[in-house]
């Protein structure tokens, strides 16, 4: 088993999303973030830029300037406008809802209406515990799961360099061991962030990289070991199967981790991201959502059936392509970022 420091490469397309094309690295932290005061609720506003876009325009198309009377047709229009961000009919629904016990048969005016929603949005939102499980005592396990595409080794590596940011040591376990430029990108994120990392050979049993993950970061007093495991669709019984065994030889090391499983979702795929979660939920044990992409979909609605079907938390959403592009979910900004900006 070896233990990585970064190394360039030249590869590119999808399986290096997040590395900055010039030099195979991770993009840096644009400017004008910076220079715009950053903030959760600002990288946000940004990457709901093209769900607000759909959602905002269908809804003030809906208005005149003197306003609209709220009856039937009204609300059956909002209804239709609200499930294009991919909300699904669960949430678009209760929100159809309150907006009629607030103002059937009255004529209201756009702003109304937003905030109306914009408060039912942030209820549907709420959630109990929505920062990062810690361990008692170090280290805190986080094993991540997710089908191919998803941006997941990017969402690891953005992980890493919040928590490293935030002056946490952590060592990271490339476990998608069956996908060489996953290990040669979470190694180059490993290098940039100034952390360990454990890999194996080609082919190499992903539970025994992830045995020694924790190992390793037991050994050296990290407070973090996170795990990468292979891309899978979730009706892959036999691959299902094998985050069970990385579970079970990972709590064998450790009793009681994994602390966290985050399930890194897509959020361009929208209602597909729910089929996922199904299978991930059961068989992985789940125990929170990264939603990945915001930034380029407008799709970011989805988040709302993950929420009523599931209850699970969302950790973090993911809202470009630099290394600083990830934020703690926040309910509050969320919803006024969808609708208000």
């Amino acid at each position: 088993m070896a233990f990585w420091r970064s190394k360039k490469t030249n590869e590119s397309g999808p399986e290096n999303e997040g590395l900055d094309p010039a030099t195979s690295e991770p993009a840096a932290e644009p400017a004008t973030d910076k220079a715009a005061g950053g903030g959760i609720f600002s990288k946000i506003t940004g990457g709901l830029q093209k769900t607000r876009r759909v959602l905002g325009t269908d809804i003030r198309d809906l208005f005149k300037s003197e306003g609209r009377l709220v009856d039937e047709d009204f609300l059956g229009e909002l209804f239709a406008r609200l499930i294009r961000t991919d909300m699904g009919t669960g949430p678009a629904n209760k929100i159809r809802e309150e907006v009629g016990r607030q103002y059937r048969g009255r004529v209201v005016h756009l702003d109304e209406v937003i905030q109306t929603i914009t408060e039912e949005i942030r209820s549907q939102l709420r959630q109990d515990h929505g920062g990062l499980t810690k361990s008692d005592s170090p280290p805190t396990v986080i094993l991540v799961v997710g089908v191919n595409g998803s941006g997941k080794t990017t969402s690891i590596g953005k992980l890493s360099h919040h928590l490293h940011a935030n002056g946490h040591s952590l060592v990271l376990g490339a476990g998608d061991t069956f996908r060489a430029a996953a290990v040669e990108q979470l190694t180059i994120w490993a290098g940039r962030i100034g952390c360990e990392i454990v890999t194996g050979k080609s082919g190499a049993d992903p539970a025994s990289v992830a045995y020694q993950t924790v190992d390793k970061a037991i050994e050296v007093g990290a407070d973090y070991a996170i795990i990468d495991t292979a891309g899978r669709l979730q009706t892959q019984s036999n691959l299902m199967q094998e985050l069970e065994k990385i579970r079970k030889v990972i709590d064998k090391r450790l009793p009681g981790s994994p602390h966290e499983v985050l399930l890194v979702l897509d959020a361009t795929a929208g209602q597909n991201a729910i089929s996922q979660a199904k299978g991930f939920s059961a068989a992985a044990g789940c125990t929170g959502i990264v939603l990945a992409k915001l930034d380029g979909s407008a799709k970011g609605g989805v988040v709302l059936p993950i929420r009523e079907q599931f209850q699970l938390p969302v950790k973090f959403v993911g809202l470009g392509e630099g290394m600083q592009d990830m934020a703690a979910f926040d309910p509050d900004s969320f919803a006024d970022a969808l609708l208000k900006g």
